[in-house]
């Protein structure tokens, strides 16, 4: 193996997004609603350590208790959020129906235009995000994030996911189900905090 000794203008873009770490004064009742939110299993914990996993992957989520951490400041700079993707519109939405039955509800319902999203907040106030991508290819994706559509309104549509399981429920097709409804310009006074 060589490294490259003119390593040029681009830096090498890793291979994947490996993992996200969670500092938390509430350890458990995060392990607790990670593991329910995601489907995910403990692959180790301690007193002040969680690392859950869902897929192939050792761990996708590390929660960490650490001394003297204050609560979440919502208005403070820092991540925004933590998008999952599933693979259909039906997938989204069972996960939607299942996480509801444990008492998980949605902050936002918001077809983006690339994706159609569903926020969710865990119990330290993180926002997480469940979505399903809208296009068949980035190509396709991308050529809509460069649309006046986007420009105008790069926040989207919010949704009632009842109404759109009732609509899957009638056989109604994904692609439709998926397509934004434009709405003219949209600020972000209409993003929930």
């Amino acid at each position: 193996m060589a490294i490259d000794t003119n390593p040029g203008e681009k830096v090498i873009s890793p291979a994947k997004l490996a993992h996200v770490v969670l500092r938390t004064n509430n350890l458990q009742p995060m392990v607790d609603f990670y593991q329910t939110f995601l489907g995910a299993k403990i692959q180790y914990a301690n007193d002040f350590l969680a690392f859950l996993t869902y897929d192939d992957e050792h761990h996708r989520i590390a929660i960490a208790q650490l001394p003297g951490l204050g609560a979440k400041v919502p208005q403070s700079c820092g991540l925004e959020h933590i998008a999952f993707t599933f693979n259909t519109l039906s997938d989204l939405l069972t996960a939607y129906r299942q996480r509801k039955a444990h008492g998980m509800l949605p902050q936002w319902c918001v077809n983006h235009g690339p994706t159609t999203s569903i926020y969710y907040l865990d119990p330290d106030g993180n926002r997480i995000e469940t979505q399903v991508d809208a296009f068949g290819t980035s190509e396709e994706a991308n050529a809509f994030m460069a649309s006046k559509e986007f420009s105008e309104n790069p926040l989207g549509v919010d949704f009632d996911p009842e109404e759109l399981i009732g609509r899957v429920e009638r056989g109604e097709d994904e692609k439709v189900l998926l397509k934004r409804v434009e709405i003219g310009p949209r600020g972000l006074e209409s993003i929930p905090i």
